[in-house]
């Protein structure tokens, strides 16, 4: 298996939105929590947003509908490709450009008013160096006060239980029924996961497996790497707070006083 996330998004890309049981209802409901929490974080409105594990434009999508300036940046040529036809079919105008969180110098703009890192995107930095260059470039891209707002998993509770098993979830959508599930092979403080995808076309069952590697990154370990590039006002909300499927930890970059 290749440890390079790219290899496992780019076969993804065009399949992404199975995962959800209704894409569209995601992109809304995400929106919707994480619009507000980026709103007062940034103290201003409309934002100047950098999505920079924009995928398909989950994240992206929601926050331009809500009237915010997004740039979005991937890793993966073919996820930055479809969030871009997904950002026109809905006559957003939304910037997409190739590029790993490690290295965003590339990125023509800067002075952000708030980065997103959504759907368990940290993990993929799977060296304390590489998150540590991830959140640099992060760092340097905000505004001084500008936010940060990251989603991921709660490994906190996954390391002490450590499942082998995500579903099976069966959606009996309109237009595709499907299972989706996964499988978690651990070692240590990473595992590969297995996602499958199986779903009824018109010429009878189709099924996919991708795979790829995370970092179980604890929320202490997290925290401790923010206040090392200059974070702070670092606050973890949980999904019992906010309704959110993840964990969200939100912090601000220092140097700046918040207008």
């Amino acid at each position: 298996m290749s440890p390079d996330p790219a290899d496992f998004y780019d076969d993804l890309a065009e399949h992404y939105h199975l995962i959800f049981e209704d894409w569209d209802r995601s992109i809304e409901r995400q929106a919707a929590v994480l619009g507000p929490l980026l709103e007062k974080l940034a103290a201003r409105s409309p934002l100047r947003i950098l999505d920079c594990a924009c995928g398909i434009g989950t994240q992206a999508i929601g926050m331009a509908q809500r009237g915010h300036s997004v740039v979005g940046t991937d890793l993966s040529r073919a996820a930055v490709e479809r969030a871009t036809r997904e950002a026109l079919q809905r006559k957003l105008h939304i910037q997409f450009h190739v590029a790993d969180m490690r290295d965003l110098s590339a990125l023509p703009e800067s002075d952000f008013d708030a980065v997103v890192v959504g759907d368990n995107a940290l993990p993929h930095r799977l060296t304390g160096e590489d998150l540590s260059r991830a959140l640099e470039n992060i760092f340097l891209r905000l505004r001084p006060g500008g936010g940060l707002l990251a989603t991921m998993r709660d490994y906190d509770r996954l390391l002490a239980t450590r499942p082998t098993l995500q579903g099976p979830t069966f959606y009996s959508a309109k237009e595709t029924r499907r299972i989706v599930h996964q499988v978690w092979d651990w070692d240590e403080d990473q595992y590969d996961v297995h996602l499958y995808l199986t779903w009824r076309t018109p010429s009878g069952w189709t099924a996919k497996h991708f795979a790829s590697r995370y970092r179980a990154l604890t929320r202490t370990e997290l925290t401790s790497g923010l206040k090392a590039q200059g974070f702070r006002e670092i606050e973890w909300l949980m999904p019992e707070q906010t309704k959110f499927n993840q964990p969200i930890v939100v912090a601000r970059k220092s140097g700046g006083v918040v207008t």
